[in-house]
C-alpha cells in the first residue's frame, strides 16, 4: 500500500482548473453542506433531484453522485434515470451507500445500482463490507467495523464493478483492486459535524471526472478533506466553528505553495 503526499498540488489545480460540475441527487440533510464543500474546491454542485429533470442533467454534468441517505420511492426514479443518462452521455457516477446493510430499501436499491458500474462508491467500514454481501451493517450511518477490516471486501467490490472503493475512517483506504492508496489525517470532530463523509463522496464524484489516473485523483481528494478536517481542528473552538473553518481550509487550501 501506497501513502501519499499531504497535499497533492497537481490534482489540486487540475480540480480548481477544471471546475467540474458535479450533479448531486443526495440527501436533504447535506445538500447546502455538500454544495458549499464543493464550491470551497473549486466544483461547481447542482442539486437536481426531480426525476425528469435529473435524467436531462447528468447528460450534461461531468458527474454524478448518488447519496441514498434519505431515500424516497420518487428518489429512487431519480436515481435510475439519472445513473442511465449519465452511463449513455459516459459520465461517471459514484455511489454513496449511506446505511447499507441496516434497512432493506436502500440495501435492495444499493444491490441494483452496482451492477451498473459506478466509477467509485465511498463509504464507512460497515457500509462496503455489507455492499460487499458480507455482514448486516452498521449503526444506521455509523460504523461498528473498522476501515482495515473492511479492506477485503472494498478490493473485492472494486474487482466486481471495476471502480474505485474508498473505505473512510481514521486512516481511508482507496482501492481499484489491485492498488491500494492509505490517508492519514483529519480529525474526530470530522465525525461530529453532519456532512463531511457525504460531502467527501461529493468531493469523489468531482475527482472523478479530472484527468490522469483516478485512483490517484481520488486518494488526492480524501488527502485535502483530511488536511482541511486536520487545519479547522487546531484552529476552532467548537463545532460551530470547526464547521466554517473546515471550509476556509478548504478554500485557502494551496495557497501558501
Amino acid at each position: 500500500m501506497m501513502q501519499p503526499d499531504p497535499l497533492d498540488l497537481p490534482v489540486l489545480q487540475a480540480f480548481r482548473r477544471c471546475s467540474p460540475l458535479v450533479h448531486c441527487i443526495t440527501n436533504d440533510v447535506v445538500q447546502a453542506f455538500t454544495a458549499n464543500i464543493l464550491l470551497a474546491l473549486g466544483a461547481s454542485p447542482a442539486m437536481v433531484v426531480e426525476p425528469d429533470e435529473a435524467e436531462q442533467f447528468a447528460a450534461i454534468a461531468d458527474a454524478l453522485l448518488i447519496n441514498v441517505g434519505t431515500l424516497t420511492a420518487l428518489q429512487v426514479q431519480a436515481i435510475h434515470r439519472g445513473i442511465d443518462s449519465a452511463l449513455a452521455a459516459d459520465t461517471p457516477w459514484v455511489l454513496d451507500p449511506v446505511a447499507v446493510g441496516g434497512l432493506t430499501f436502500r440495501t435492495h436499491l444499493c444491490q441494483q445500482i452496482i451492477q451498473k458500474k459506478p466509477a467509485a462508491i465511498r463509504g464507512n467500514a460497515s457500509e462496503i463490507i455489507a455492499l460487499a454481501g458480507l455482514s448486516g451493517g452498521g449503526r444506521g450511518v455509523d460504523s461498528t467495523d473498522s476501515a482495515a477490516s473492511a479492506l477485503p471486501a472494498a478490493q473485492t467490490l472494486a474487482r466486481q464493478t471495476g471502480g474505485i472503493v474508498v473505505v473512510t475512517g481514521e486512516v481511508d483506504y482507496v482501492t481499484d483492486g489491485s492498488r491500494t492508496r492509505t490517508v492519514s489525517g483529519g480529525s474526530i470532530m470530522m465525525t461530529r459535524v453532519v456532512g463531511t463523509g457525504c460531502a467527501l463522496s461529493a468531493v469523489v464524484a468531482a475527482c472523478c471526472a479530472l484527468p490522469g489516473d483516478r485512483l490517484d485523483n481520488i486518494t488526492a481528494g480524501c488527502g485535502f478533506m483530511k488536511q482541511a478536517g486536520s487545519l479547522a481542528a487546531r484552529q476552532s473552538q467548537g463545532l460551530g466553528s470547526f464547521a466554517i473553518r473546515f471550509l476556509d481550509a478548504l478554500s485557502g487550501m494551496g495557497e501558501e505553495a
